[in-house]
């Protein structure tokens, strides 16, 4: 059987927000088993506490917001993109502000948060979403998709009118029940172009935003100095984002999600429609002694524990 994860010491860290500007420190806590992934505002007079959950989801225009009544959380993609990853069921983040840091712009730095506290298997089976038929959002060229799949395989293609944007590096596909998260699309840092940075400046967003945070692009090239981190960095920071912005289901999935233009809002809205589809998936454990689902068991464990193998040799 394979169980749910937690953390079993509390680690913090500190930075800027993207749209604020501000310091914010987050710190992770462990939680006991069934509690799911809780964000807690604790700046407030009255610290508010906010379940993971799809509905959660109340903005998605520049990034993933939480909310509760008037408290939102936002930008919380890149973390929960490496919580996935990591295969954490159950966690308490504390943050003192409304935004989650952007850090350098991709979910290594979580990445490295989440291993930097011990990561232990609880008691309690771990929970799977399985789909067994298509799920489908559009909207004109845009959609997103689930079809059955043995395993959580990610095909997203994306397509802007931007020298930089070379069709040959525009899709990527990856099965992360085969392949490395940490290795592939952990450091793929998200991306905007000059124009639209200065109307959000403008706007009094976009305060902690620069060239140490995010890829940046005037008309026709890319601004940063170092270049790219991958040929297709663009792509892989989309399927970052989307693997953060699915894990708001609150369990592993267990399929293809299919993307083309998406983003926030269509990755929520997928969601949305596999909750009122419940025909479409169902909650299923992994036994490795399943003669049906040993394989698929075997594969996940694997990749678990090579992300935690992968990251000890980044850092090295």
């Amino acid at each position: 059987m394979i169980f749910q994860r937690s953390i079993k010491n509390e680690v913090s860290a500190v930075g800027v927000g993207l749209h604020s500007g501000k310091k914010t420190r987050i710190t992770l806590k462990p939680a006991k088993e069934d509690s799911g992934i809780i964000f807690k505002r604790t700046d407030l007079d009255l610290p508010i506490e906010i379940q993971v959950e799809p509905k959660a989801i109340k903005e998605t225009r520049l990034s993933s917001t939480i909310g509760k009544g008037k408290t939102k959380i936002s930008t919380i993609e890149h973390l929960m993109s490496a919580l996935s990853a990591s295969g954490i069921d159950n966690i308490l983040i504390e943050v003192d502000g409304s935004e989650i840091p952007i850090m350098d712009g991709s979910s290594i730095p979580f990445v490295y948060l989440i291993n930097s506290a011990v990561i232990y298997e609880q008691l309690k089976p771990k929970r799977f979403a399985v789909i067994k038929e298509e799920i489908k959002v559009q909207e004109e060229d845009k959609y997103a998709k689930f079809e059955p799949y043995n395993g959580f395989l990610v095909d997203f293609t994306i397509d802007f009118p931007h020298p930089a944007f070379k069709e040959e590096n525009n899709r990527v596909e990856i099965d992360f029940f085969k392949d490395s998260y940490v290795n592939f699309i952990s450091r793929a840092r998200t991306f905007g172009f000059m124009q639209e940075v200065e109307y959000l400046r403008a706007n009094g967003l976009a305060r902690g935003g620069s060239l140490d945070d995010a890829i940046v692009l005037d008309e026709y090239k890319i601004l940063n100095e170092e270049g790219l981190r991958y040929s297709d960095e663009f792509v892989r920071h989309k399927i970052l984002d989307a693997i953060g912005d699915l894990y708001m289901i609150g369990m592993p999935i267990i399929g293809k999600f299919t993307a083309y233009k998406s983003g926030h809002e269509l990755n929520n809205k997928l969601l949305r429609l596999m909750l009122e589809n419940k025909t479409k998936w169902a909650i299923e454990l992994l036994d490795l002694e399943d003669k049906e689902k040993a394989s698929l068991a075997t594969n996940y464990i694997k990749e678990k524990n090579n992300f935690r193998k992968n990251y000890l040799e980044k850092i090295q």
